[in-house]
């Protein structure tokens, strides 16, 4: 079939998949495409697609149903096949409750079936076998709770094209089904319940480690990365023995863990989930045969993490000093300028003074009145004309995830064993009337060089390229030797230092600061010390 026709056809038709102007293939299904080779893994042979020069392997199994007697259990090895497996499309999300998303990130969730035979991961590489590339391994966000490694966004074909390098994404199981910590209340048979989903990911590594060599990469050469709760997995790995020599380097975007949920808090989650579904600790064994509809009508609001529960997780990865179990692994983490414009309900009209005081007092809870004008001060004085908008917009992002993000940068810096590299991403999207500016997930499509599938998130103007560039290609020269540095793209980019504190301002114009908006932090830090309120997680 000539490709004019292909593109025509009623199999890419039907498989949903976006084209441009051009007849180019934007979106990830691509059924219908030529077949690749076949790879052989662990568990048995498998055959995906190629298109565009790029062999994808969607939904390969590593790892059994995670149904019945297996729920909250450590994940166990799938079960081995013999004849070609063909791997089209996209397993299972973990089961999980309505999605929170905005609109504009909403457009590029694939939305695929939940279920809990859920351990799937997705390959991307440009040739099978042989190879010796970089492989980058993304987690992917939605707190520990939501969302999946197939939206539209991840789609590794662009990245493994342009740069030369494997990407794998993964689902793997969340809230109530990857971190109901049941270990104190039923006793040692579920001890690895708190962080089922976090052994999830280890497994997903180990399978990487035994099978990525007939995709072309080098298992002695992977990184994770993984923005918001991805930031968080990747984070959290940095400090679980069982991930130790499964990566070499980590990248954390939007997202930490600095301290982990503690066994007391996990437990009294875990208490109010059984009083939910009727239940006594002596009953726990009900929860294996429960619908996953009445299991996720039992959660709302309750917020699940990984648990530190002195095995799979010892300590909290960066409490009080970063993990000596990732001594070694270079960091590369950093956060969005207006991160707290992304949530449902935001704060992103234009607001007087009375109301950003409020705002604030609400931001960085038990500050009084004069405290909130204070700092309020300090922002108008760094940033001559900033909008009220804006300061309570930065404000907020400054005193949660930068500020946590912060803490994981000073403390692996602190250790100096392996360097640490930071960015600050302050470029604006246009879309809902340039309101939501730099806003968390908005760095996603410009790693993985998918702005094209991203326009409602990025909108549609030129200028995405050049960032797009110099991004992917950072993050890749970080996958590839630990170092983000790239010759023509991007000013010398220093290791971050709790002295200096050098960080990549990454604009339309790219340029290195050191300790960008240093007051505002200073300020913020004195008032959250003052009122007990000092942000770690």
């Amino acid at each position: 079939m000539e490709r004019r026709d292909f593109l025509k056809s009623g199999a890419v038709i039907g498989a949903g998949v976006v084209l441009d102007p051009c007849g180019r293939l934007l979106a990830q299904d691509v059924r219908g495409a030529a077949q690749s080779g076949i790879a052989k893994t662990t568990s048995g042979p498998i055959r995906g697609v190629v298109f565009d020069r790029i062999n994808a392997f969607h939904g390969v199994p590593y790892g059994a149903s995670t149904a019945g007697d297996a729920r909250f259990m450590a994940p166990r090895k799938p079960q081995p096949w013999t004849a070609v497996r063909e791997c089209l499309e996209y397993g299972p999300r973990s089961p999980q409750g309505p999605s929170g998303l905005i609109s504009e990130v909403a457009a590029v969730d694939r939305r695929e079936p939940a279920g809990e035979d859920c351990l799937r991961l997705n390959v991307w590489t440009p040739a099978l076998g042989g190879g010796r590339r970089p492989v980058m391994v993304w987690l992917h966000g939605g707190g520990y709770s939501q969302a999946s490694g197939s939206f539209i966004i991840y789609n590794g074909a662009n990245l493994a094209r342009r740069r030369d390098v494997v990407v794998v994404t993964l689902n793997h199981r969340l809230n109530l089904f990857g971190h109901l910590y049941l270990g104190e209340v039923a006793g040692d048979k579920y001890a690895d319940s708190g962080n089922a989903g976090m052994l999830d990911i280890v497994q997903a590594l180990e399978w990487v480690r035994d099978n990525i060599s007939a995709f072309g990469g080098d298992p002695g050469n992977v990184t994770i990365f993984g923005q918001s709760g991805g930031g968080g997995k990747v984070c959290t790995l940095m400090g679980m023995p069982g991930a130790k020599g499964l990566f070499h380097k980590a990248i954390a975007q939007s997202g930490s863990n600095v301290a982990g949920m503690p066994r007391a808090s996990a437990t009294r989650v875990t208490e109010t989930v059984l009083d939910r579904l009727n239940l006594k600790p002596t009953q726990v064994a009900e929860l294996h045969t429960l619908p996953t509809e009445q299991l996720l009508g039992a959660i709302r609001g309750l917020n699940f993490a990984p648990v530190v529960d002195g095995k799979n997780l010892p300590t909290g990865p960066f409490n009080p000093v970063s993990s000596p179990l990732s001594a070694n692994v270079p960091l590369l983490c950093g956060s969005m300028e207006t991160e707290a414009s992304w949530t449902r309900g935001a704060v992103i009209d234009e607001i007087d003074d009375g109301k950003l005081q409020a705002q604030v007092k609400q931001d960085v809870r038990g500050i009084s009145d004069a405290d909130a004008d204070s700092v309020i001060a300090t922002y108008r004085k760094a940033r001559p004309g900033i909008s009220n908008v804006d300061i309570h917009l930065i404000l907020a992002s400054d005193n949660t995830v930068r500020s946590s993000i912060l803490t994981v940068a000073e403390r692996k810096a602190e250790a100096r064993q392996a360097p640490v590299y930071m960015y600050y991403f302050t470029w604006r999207s246009p879309v809902h009337d340039g309101k939501l500016k730099a806003y968390h997930t908005l760095d996603i499509p410009f790693v993985f060089e998918n702005v094209d599938l991203a326009t409602a998130m990025t909108g549609g103007h030129q200028e995405r390229y050049v960032l797009q560039d110099r991004m992917s290609a950072a993050w890749t020269s970080f996958a590839r030797t630990g170092n983000p540095n790239v010759k023509g793209l991007l000013p010398d980019w220093p290791a971050f230092d709790t002295t200096r504190r050098a960080t990549m301002v990454l604009d339309n114009e790219c340029r290195v600061v050191n300790d960008p908006n240093g007051e505002e932090r200073r300020a913020l830090m004195a008032f959250r010390k003052q009122g007990g309120a000092e942000n770690v997680d």
